[in-house]
């Protein structure tokens, strides 16, 4: 990318974050489409006349509500009956699990069925999803745990990708762990015991939401930098940055999750802010995008493929 490029890109990014701004200023309703929610990430289709974000830019800036991290002084309604799992959403992510299992190609032992993420702890919000995740052990299908791995999340994947399953409006995501990974979630509920593996502890600091909006930003700005390159065809380029940046996330999250602030820390918080806003989608479609064109031959000039 040339400067004048990088230029243009910061830019882009300044201009629309500005205009997001004064639009939120002003009035939340003139600026998201219909009765659309001001919390719900930006759907990049704005109320007429009111300019959107820069093309290909997606969600970016203050559109992602501050609110929604708030930590709350109870577990999520409808979910828990004080520290307990509710007896009817119990039976149902029993059920959608046992469906889930009978539909592998393999037929593997399920040592534990959990709850975990921020529907087990204080800091659940309207956009938390049903962390499911089926614990089994790895070495009993086969010695190398990378290979199968690689089996269940494709398996995982499809089914999520294939499902749309809400218990009370959350989406219930379902992940396949090895019973010797450890977990760095805070909070974690086994559902085949009806007992907490470890309970939540109400968070008593801070959110530094300033900084996470710091780090989810210079990502984000990565990744329309990425985009650059890919629209100006240089695929191989796009590829090795986007593994290089999604190798950063990585570590980014799993050093947040090993402090002591945990799903608090400013790294798990950006991750999430990215995940809302569309700008992990955005990264993997452009994976995608670059892999195709670089793979594909290109038109013959005579016009015969």
């Amino acid at each position: 990318m040339s400067w004048n490029e990088y230029l243009s890109t910061i830019d882009e990014v300044e201009t629309y974050q500005k205009k997001v701004k004064r639009s939120r200023a002003k009035d939340f309703k003139t600026y998201y489409q219909g009765d659309q929610d001001p919390g719900e990430p930006y759907t990049e289709k704005p109320t007429k006349g009111k300019g959107s974000g820069p093309p290909g830019f997606g969600a970016m800036g203050e559109e992602v509500d501050q609110e929604s991290f708030q930590i709350h002084n109870e577990l999520a309604p409808h979910i828990w009956s004080g520290q307990q799992l509710s007896p009817e959403v119990r039976e149902r992510l029993l059920e959608i699990v046992q469906d889930f299992m009978e539909k592998l190609p393999e037929k593997v032992e399920i040592k534990d069925i959990r709850l975990t993420g921020s529907l087990a702890n204080y800091n659940w919000s309207k956009y938390s999803d049903v962390d499911l995740h089926v614990i089994v052990d790895y070495s009993e299908m086969d010695e190398n745990d990378a290979l199968v791995k690689a089996f269940f999340d494709a398996q995982r994947m499809r089914w999520n990708d294939t499902h749309d399953i809400n218990v009370f409006d959350y989406e219930v995501e379902i992940y396949v762990e090895n019973l010797h990974e450890q977990h760095l979630s805070g909070g974690v509920y086994s559902i085949m015991d009806e007992q907490w593996i470890r309970e939540p502890l109400p968070y008593e600091g801070e959110i530094d939401f300033a900084t996470a909006r710091k780090k989810s930003d210079d990502i984000a700005t990565q990744v329309n930098l990425i985009g650059h390159t890919v629209r100006a065809g240089k695929y191989k380029g796009a590829l090795r940055s986007i593994e290089r940046l999604k190798a950063k996330i990585r570590r980014m999250r799993k050093a947040g999750l090993e402090s002591t602030a945990r799903e608090y820390s400013p790294e798990n918080i950006a991750f999430k802010i990215l995940r809302r806003d569309g700008t992990l989608k955005k990264l993997n479609d452009l994976k995608h995008s670059a892999y195709d064109k670089e793979m594909s031959l290109p038109e013959k000039e005579d016009g015969i493929s």
